[in-house]
């Protein structure tokens, strides 16, 4: 009952114009930061440790254009809802699209990577630049609240694109590939793995961090080209999304070349403009240490060869 009031309340805000939505942006900017704290150490930390060089007063100010973007986001993710398809290409340009029609004339899908940065749920609206024939799939973890998860489908397919659960992309490409029809699918590859997918690791952002594999692993098993979205932010409500290619022939690379690649390029745009990624997230939980130890004791945890013990004594 509760996620169906919610829902109905999310459908009567999103027919409120941006302008009055930032309002409650700057409120919620206020409790986020001040009020409720959230995750108020993980992102100090994460600053920190990506920015080394910089004083106390920098990472500060960095912190709190966090918080705001945040803001900023939670009202823009659900406006789409009840927004036009003319309004939606104004504030959200694709940029080089020539880049992706390039391997479509060659009867080549595609891959897109991109990062929780700037808005990327608006991304979404890439459908709204394609041509009928190109299915434009965008991956979700599926959420545990069904009436939630079906409202969030609503709003990511409402320009065309076509939201798949992370677990059914593999099926969908194959299926593609078979009957002939062209595809750009997104990843976002930021993610941290889990626990048992800690295969990959390198410096980033001034850290040892395990990356997210999966991206590549498609790309080169079927030699899908790769392009890089790199979004940014103009003023509060307008983006711009460049098309960056990266390998026209990932199949050539040699294993965790492509990762480190797209891993790099979201490296330089958080650099650039470090207060529109997602630093609330626990993206160095794992250790390297962790790694080698699941390896080791053949992937059970910790607590689990405990438990063992305990049993065979």
């Amino acid at each position: 009952m509760v996620s169906y009031l919610l829902r109905g309340l999310i459908w009567i805000i999103s027919y409120l114009p941006l302008r009055v939505l930032y309002f409650f942006s700057d409120i919620l900017y206020y409790l986020l930061y001040y009020v409720v704290r959230y995750r108020r150490n993980v992102v100090r930390t994460n600053l920190r440790n990506a920015f080394p060089e910089k004083e106390g007063t920098e990472l500060t100010r960095i912190e709190k254009k966090f918080y705001r973007n945040l803001g900023d986001i939670f009202v823009e993710l659900y406006k789409p809802w009840h927004m036009s398809e003319q309004e939606m290409r104004r504030r959200c340009v694709f940029k080089h699209t020539e880049i992706l029609q390039k391997y479509y004339d060659q009867g080549r899908s595609v891959i897109g990577v991109l990062g929780h940065y700037g808005n990327w749920e608006w991304m979404a609206s890439y459908a709204l630049w394609t041509k009928g024939n190109i299915d434009f799939y965008t991956l979700y973890k599926p959420m545990h609240n069904k009436v939630m998860d079906q409202l969030m489908i609503e709003i990511r397919s409402r320009f065309g694109a076509r939201p798949v659960p992370k677990n059914d992309i593999l099926r969908l490409i194959v299926s593609n590939l078979r009957e002939g029809r062209l595809f750009l699918a997104g990843f976002i590859a930021d993610q941290t793995p889990n626990v048992n997918n800690l295969n990959f690791w390198m410096e980033f952002l001034h850290q040892d961090t395990p990356v997210f594999m999966g991206t590549e692993k498609i790309a080169r098993k079927f030699n899908l080209p790769v392009i890089s979205l790199q979004m940014k932010k103009l003023k509060r409500g307008y983006y711009e999304v460049d098309f960056v290619d990266l390998c026209g022939e990932p199949a050539l690379l040699a294993p965790g070349e492509l990762t480190r690649m797209h891993t790099c390029f979201l490296e330089q745009q958080i650099q650039k403009a470090p207060e529109y990624w997602l630093w609330s997230h626990r993206r160095w939980k794992h250790k390297r240490e962790e790694a080698v130890y699941l390896e080791e004791n053949k992937g059970k945890k910790p607590e689990e060869n405990k438990i063992k013990i305990k049993k065979e004594r």
